[in-house]
């Protein structure tokens, strides 16, 4: 088994699990403090990053399904034809694979995106998200970190 689909598989897994015990064990919208500056808060996203078009009448769920299932796919394909010394794109795109098919089973399951991680500071809040969203996040950073500075993770 190759380790990208581990990768993918895990944050595939523990982002369902999450989302599921938010689902059963939190009120929506009702914050539950963690620590300062961190919230446990059940949030529904009807639409995209920071809830672009949530309130678009619901062609949006579609819209949004379709858009995430072929890029899942590209990113497969991707994946299977990155070279063995490509370690840490295969590592990005395997977290932001993970992501894209955590939040489109929720987004054909539900219709919605399960959202429920609160960082805020004062009165000022970052939208919720979920560990989907945060894989993406983090390969995104890896794929620019690798792509400016090419020699940073590489071996002399």
């Amino acid at each position: 088994m190759r380790n990208w689909i581990v990768i993918a598989s895990v944050v595939v897994v523990l982002d369902q699990l999450t989302k599921y015990i938010a689902t059963i064990e939190l009120q929506m919208f009702k914050a539950v403090a963690v620590m300062p500056m961190f919230n446990w808060r059940l949030m529904h996203n009807e639409g995209a990053a920071f809830s672009f078009l949530s309130d678009a009448g619901g062609w949006q769920r579609w819209f949004f399904t379709v858009i995430s299932l072929v890029v899942s796919i590209i990113l497969v394909f991707w994946i299977k034809k990155l070279k063995p010394e490509e370690k840490f794109q295969a590592i990005a795109f395997s977290l932001i694979l993970g992501g894209a098919v955590g939040n489109l089973i929720d987004r054909i399951r539900l219709g919605y995106v399960v959202d429920f991680i609160e960082i805020y500071y004062h009165q000022y809040s970052w939208p919720a998200f979920n560990i989907a969203d945060s894989a993406i996040t983090i390969g995104v950073v890896i794929l620019v970190v690798d792509t400016l500075f090419p020699n940073l993770f590489k071996k002399s």
